[in-house]
């Protein structure tokens, strides 16, 4: 399989914490490795099968652990926690055989490759080549996951918790929560909450509009009802919605201006937080009525609440913008005394230094 740099680099994955229990899904790093790099780690053989899509012949790597023996195997690559022993069966193919996988850590995707249309199955996390699965499994589930010997390797039940990572000890995603906010151009407002504790992750976009006119060049031309968004996917153990709309309010942007932020002027630039349901719709105006109340402003706030239909992201070379382009003169102007406002009145808000 080539090595090409992920789409992502976080994914959701099931793992086993420090008291060997399995939890999750809870976010988990990419793991990225060289073409090289792989090598060194996997040897030749592996590297064939995990890296290049390569068939071990049958029979050459069967696993001979009984099945009651309790334990999991998991990808030689990255050790992700693949298949429990107890799922697997004798299938009279020749290699190991699975009739059902640890979920979500396994991905599938087609495979027409010789002439046949199959389903290749693989590590969610690296992206190594694991075999296929067919429907002609027992039951319950009538799936046969037919896997490479070499792709996997197995870790009895007593030494679970050797695969221990600190990523389990990560809040569920289930419990993430995420808003999503419009304030004027994405790369300023992006850049203000990127530091801040809690926040896991921060994506430029578009919401508003139909899904035929998001995008950059279309948008700026104030011709739909498109908003430059960005969403927020956040901690809520470890920042609140509240503290989130304090700088939204305060650091971000001005929220009196009216389909505007300083010189970028136009719906697209609007005051807005699409909310993503009533409870949170009900907290947002909740927020808005004290601010509103509080004197603040000397006029009144222009922040519209709107449903959330569809989140669009935006494209590539806006992501990340601020801190891939700090000597543009937009950024310096604009966005960077954003960031130094929000360094400067909430420093115990900023992310710990790696």
């Amino acid at each position: 399989m080539p090595t090409t740099q992920p789409a992502t680099d976080v994914v959701g994955v099931k793992l086993f914490n420090t008291q060997g229990k399995l939890v999750g899904p809870v976010r988990s790093d990419y793991v990225f490795k060289t073409d090289a790099q792989w090598l060194e780690q996997l040897g030749e053989e592996r590297f064939h099968i995990l890296r290049r899509q390569g068939t071990e012949r049958p029979g050459t790597c069967e696993f001979k652990h009984l099945k009651q023996e309790e334990g999991v195997y998991v990808c030689a690559g990255c050790r992700l926690p693949l298949f429990f022993n107890n799922t697997k069966f004798e299938s009279g193919s020749g290699w190991p055989s699975f009739y059902t996988a640890i979920s979500p850590n396994l991905a599938e995707q087609p495979d027409n490759s010789h002439g046949m249309r199959r389903t290749e199955i693989h590590c969610l996390r690296c992206n190594g080549h694991m075999g296929h699965v067919f429907n002609d499994g027992p039951k319950p589930t009538g799936l046969r996951y037919c896997v490479d010997g070499l792709s996997l390797e197995f870790v009895p039940a007593k030494d679970y918790a050797t695969l221990a990572e600190p990523e389990a000890e990560n809040t569920p995603i289930d419990q993430l929560q995420s808003v999503v906010f419009a304030g004027g151009c994405f790369w300023c407002t992006e850049a203000v909450f990127e530091p801040v504790k809690g926040v896991l992750e921060v994506t430029s976009g578009y919401a508003g509009g139909k899904e035929s006119t998001a995008d950059y060049k279309t948008v700026c031309s104030g011709t739909t009802d498109h908003a430059e968004v960005i969403k927020v996917l956040y901690d809520p153990t470890k920042v609140d919605l509240d503290t989130l709309l304090e700088l939204f309010f305060t650091v971000a942007h001005d929220p009196t201006q009216l389909n505007r932020q300083g010189n970028d002027v136009g719906k697209q630039y609007r005051s807005a937080v699409f909310y993503s349901d009533d409870t949170q719709k009900q907290l947002v105006q909740a927020y808005i009525d004290k601010l509103q109340a509080s004197g603040k402003f000397d006029k009144p706030i222009v922040t519209t609440l709107e449903p959330l239909t569809r989140f669009y992201p935006a494209e590539d070379y806006h992501q990340d913008y601020v801190r891939l382009n700090p000597s543009n003169p937009y950024v310096r102007g604009v966005a960077i005394p954003k960031v130094e406002k929000l360094f400067s009145k909430h420093s115990e808000l900023i992310k710990d230094k790696k």
